[in-house]
């Protein structure tokens, strides 16, 4: 990415903090260094790859240069500004711009089922409804062995323990980096129990 490309994409970051802080949970695009962390175990055998709140796309990126193909990356971005770029940067890939908290509603687009998740979504600004529908609707479309990924300033798993086990998951700190700002860590969440039971402990 080029210098005047990296200082647009932050400008476009703290344009829509400025407008909407609550989806827009970062001043600033992520690191190179968080997109390395939160990607590192996805390649491309886990295809179709579903990302949440791409942004203008640095976890994308990384999902590519890990062998993921381009068209095998679904983008949730209900941002009209990030998708406008998204479309432009990855025109293989599908975008759909949706909030991410519809994705239950039934998408044909990853019918066949996902294989990993990476989540850039402020999950910890959500009311507890709104995490429950989005974490129903990635597990709804995941493969079984399948995991999401999610970043966190905070200082543990942005989804708490009674939500997880309410939801049938289990979260695993992957690990952490310095090089972002603010520093950030990722967890991996994945199911702990089959989905049927999970839906019906949702509802």
């Amino acid at each position: 990415m080029t210098s005047i490309c990296a200082y647009s994409d932050s400008l476009n970051f703290f344009r829509s903090w400025l407008s909407d802080p609550l989806r827009v949970a970062s001043v600033t695009p992520s690191s190179r260094s968080l997109a390395r962390l939160i990607t590192r175990e996805i390649d491309p055998r886990h295809g179709p790859v579903l990302e949440l709140g791409p942004g203008t796309g640095v976890f994308t990126r990384a999902l590519i240069e890990r062998g993921v193909r381009e068209q095998d990356l679904v983008l949730v971005e209900s941002g009209p500004d990030f998708a406008a770029v998204l479309k432009d940067r990855f025109p293989a890939s599908t975008i759909l711009a949706i909030d991410a908290a519809r994705l239950a509603d039934g998408r044909p687009e990853i019918s066949a089922g996902i294989g990993a998740a990476v989540s850039g979504l402020p999950l910890l600004s959500m009311p507890t409804r709104k995490v429950i529908a989005i974490l129903s609707g990635i597990f709804l479309h995941m493969r079984t062995g399948g995991h999401l990924y999610q970043f966190t300033y905070g200082p543990r798993c942005p989804i708490p323990r009674p939500l997880l086990d309410r939801l049938g998951l289990r979260a695993r700190h992957v690990g952490g980096t310095i090089r972002n700002f603010p520093p950030a860590s990722v967890y991996r969440i994945s199911r702990r129990q089959p989905f049927a039971a999970m839906r019906r402990t949702g509802d």
